[in-house]
């Protein structure tokens, strides 16, 4: 399974309902959100990954259904997994959704800088 096209779905619906103008992108077998040209959450097979405030990150991780993203054998502070357990409700789904999203006018781009040649 790829991604969950029910959980992309929800959020698309979170989105619209804040009406967030949003870009969703088919990336390494799962879908990623970007608002205003950030990563903003990802659905990858049944979970989904936020980019949170680093700040609240380790408190975060106490959480039922959070747990830190590990790609690299270094956890990436600020982005989290979360699964069935913190995501199966809607109230419960949009609470993280909605810390992502305040985390968003703070997070830095990753644009890609064009190189100017002399």
């Amino acid at each position: 399974m790829p991604y969950s096209q029910y959980l992309a779905d929800r959020v698309s619906q979170f989105l619209n309902e804040k009406n967030v103008q949003f870009i969703a992108k088919k990336m390494m077998g799962g879908l990623l959100f970007m608002v205003d040209d950030k990563m903003y959450v990802g659905v990858n097979k049944d979970e989904i990954m936020a980019r949170i405030n680093p700040n609240i990150y380790e408190m975060s991780l106490l959480k039922e259904g959070c747990k830190e993203m590990n790609f690299t054998g270094k956890p990436m502070k600020g982005f989290v997994f979360l699964t069935d357990e913190a995501i199966d409700l809607d109230v419960d789904l949009y609470y993280w959704l909605q810390l992502a999203l305040d985390f968003n006018p703070l997070a830095k781009s990753s644009k890609k800088r064009k190189s100017s040649k002399k």
